[in-house]
């Protein structure tokens, strides 16, 4: 198992406790999260803290697969079954029998291999396809989506008898957006291990200007994004004595710019005279202060990284003062804006 569960945020420590309460337990598990949180990381967890951890994990992502294979890939088939089978094929029930089964995307699974799967769970049995023989399930599912499935359900898109056995419980991950305390242990752990790939014999750091870049953006690829990025960063860099100055956070964006972006006039250019930008009267005196409170407290969380002790020193306050403001305004610490 890659250690690559990584963070320090609230969010992820919560989730690593529901992993280790509901481990030990043989029923199945439905993780939830956005492309690139992490869901096949935290089922191996679920795996190798149960009692199974000794037998096989089984994965099978079913966005992948065509409706027809995915029926055979999880139940075998029997030889001849169809056109071009030769020979009886062990499907992934059977191979992960005594342990668990993972299923990615599984909101991309057909309706009549639903059917099935709730058959497993209810009775733990299962037929190969072309055959007649029932054949006993000894194994865990563990299941996986980004898709909303309570929606899907509603508009009868997915089973939601399947989806009540499923949701035994529901282990959701956060998006990195919402777990900023752990965008620089992740950051600098992708780093430090790309460093020792290249064999360089240090990881020199980030620039201040690469963290503002960590902090400020809103990783829509969430920590798949985030290691390629830094991997990215770390071999187009190659030092072992300077900081990286910056990231490339969208390859993609000179390559694939919308051609009419260059035929646009420019802006003109912003002019600072030194002077702070002042309110245009008549404005609500109370409203405008407030804004500028709040951000002033982002201001001074992203230049503390996010830590709150350092961020109250920042402004001049104590921790908890920080915190009754951060109640007040509801600013959301991990989501910044």
């Amino acid at each position: 198992m890659k250690n690559d569960l990584i963070g320090e945020s609230a969010e992820f420590l919560a989730v690593l406790d529901k992993v280790s309460l509901l481990a030990p337990i043989e029923r199945p598990v439905l993780i939830t999260g956005e492309r690139g949180t992490g869901k096949e990381l935290i089922a191996q967890r679920l795996h190798y803290l149960s009692s199974r951890w000794e037998k096989p994990m089984i994965t099978m992502n079913c966005g992948a697969l065509s409706e027809g294979v995915i029926d055979s890939e999880l139940f075998g088939h029997e030889s001849g079954a169809f056109t071009g089978s030769k020979g009886r094929h062990r499907g992934r029930f059977e191979r992960a029998e005594s342990g668990s089964l993972f299923l990615d995307e599984l909101a991309n699974a057909p309706l009549n291999v639903q059917e099935k799967l709730l058959r497993v769970i209810e009775y733990g049995e299962y037929e190969r396809v072309g055959g007649s023989q029932t054949l006993k399930a000894n194994v865990r599912m563990i299941c996986a989506t980004n898709e909303n499935l309570l929606k899907l359900a509603e508009q009868q898109k997915f089973r939601a008898d399947l989806l009540d056995r499923l949701a035994f419980d529901v282990i959701h991950l956060p998006p990195l957006r919402a777990r900023h305390e752990d965008i620089l242990p992740l950051a600098e752990h992708y780093a430090i291990r790309m460093s020792r790939e290249m064999q360089l014999s240090c990881f020199p750091g980030f620039s201040d200007n690469a963290l503002r870049q960590l902090f400020s953006y809103h990783w829509p690829g969430n920590i798949r994004e985030l290691k390629n990025v830094v991997e990215r960063a770390v071999c187009q860099h190659q030092s072992e004595q300077e900081p990286i100055p910056g990231l490339i956070l969208n390859p993609f964006e000179s390559i694939w710019a919308d051609d009419k972006t260059s035929q646009q006039s420019p802006e003109p250019e912003n002019v600072d005279n030194g002077e702070k930008e002042q309110p245009t009267l008549p404005v609500n005196l109370k409203d405008w202060l407030d804004s500028q409170e709040q951000q002033l407290i982002h201001q001074a969380l992203q230049q503390a990284k996010y830590n709150q002790r350092n961020a109250a020193e920042l402004l001049g306050l104590s921790y908890h003062q920080l915190r009754g403001l951060i109640r007040k305004y509801q600013i959301l610490i991990n989501k910044p804006g």
